[in-house]
């Protein structure tokens, strides 16, 4: 892992990206922390063409977009303008909101349904992730659903965005899980996994919870894994000083 491999997801930011103006704003305090790119999710309504200056303006990447499933599925030509506006490659279906898997044959729908999108996204160049939560360890017909997915859906035309606090809430092993998706990792979401002193789960900044990062990090590495998204989806106080505190020690201990 290198440091210009390092990105900040600013959902963990989303309070603060309600408008333009925000964002702008925003993006100028996150180069400030150190960051060289951004992956797009949570913000407030704001023209591309103007996100993309702002971009340019600090200096950012974009390493990827979070995309609404609706324009996904049925407008990726849309998606597809939008991305080489930003300069970016890679795309993220990010939650399956309401959707329930009950049956293998559910499983098999949902894979065909991520498949279709895909296909148009590598004709045009553009990397298509799937993003996972807990949901996805559901078992169904002897196997978890995410394991199916990826089984059921073309590598070409589906990577993976594996987030590492969702993997293991669901009772996944995040280090195993990125070798199981060698030259399929797109982007890692680095997010720690901590139990709090009144035993409950909670996130935390990178380094401050359980995970295994150096054995996260290796085997990511060896999966090819291409951009490393520090998030935080909930923070104990400023979330920008959560991420200080996350891109400080991926860069220091974590970064070669």
């Amino acid at each position: 892992m290198k440091t210009d491999q390092i990105a900040c997801q600013l959902y963990t930011l989303r309070d603060h990206l309600t408008s333009p103006r925000d964002i702008a704003r925003t993006l100028a305090r996150v180069r400030a922390l150190g960051f060289p790119a951004v992956e797009l999710s949570g913000l407030g309504p704001v023209d591309d063409g103007e996100l993309a200056r702002m971009l340019r303006g600090e200096g950012l990447a974009c390493c990827g977009t979070h995309e609404a499933g609706e324009r996904l599925f049925t407008n990726p030509q849309a998606v597809i303008g939008r991305l080489r506006t930003l300069g970016c490659d890679i795309t993220s279906y990010p939650w399956p909101g309401d959707l329930r898997w009950n049956t293998p044959e559910d499983v098999r729908a949902f894979a065909a349904q991520l498949n279709a999108p895909g296909k148009v996204f590598r004709e045009a160049g553009i990397t298509f992730c799937y993003h996972n939560h807990h949901m996805e360890f559901q078992r169904v017909g002897g196997r978890t659903v995410l394991e199916a997915l990826y089984d059921q859906t073309d590598p070409r035309y589906v990577q993976a965005e594996l987030d590492t606090y969702w993997t293991q809430f669901g009772g996944g092993d995040p280090v195993a899980w990125c070798r199981r998706m060698k030259r399929r990792l797109a982007i890692l979401h680095m997010k720690d996994y901590a139990i709090t002193p009144d035993r409950q789960v909670a996130f935390a900044e990178v380094g401050a919870g359980n995970l295994d990062w150096p054995a996260i990090v290796a085997a990511a590495d060896d999966a090819g894994c291409r951009w490393y998204a520090i998030e935080q989806d909930v923070c104990p106080g400023d979330p920008f000083e959560s991420l200080k505190r996350s891109y400080d020690f991926v860069r220091e201990k974590l970064c070669r």
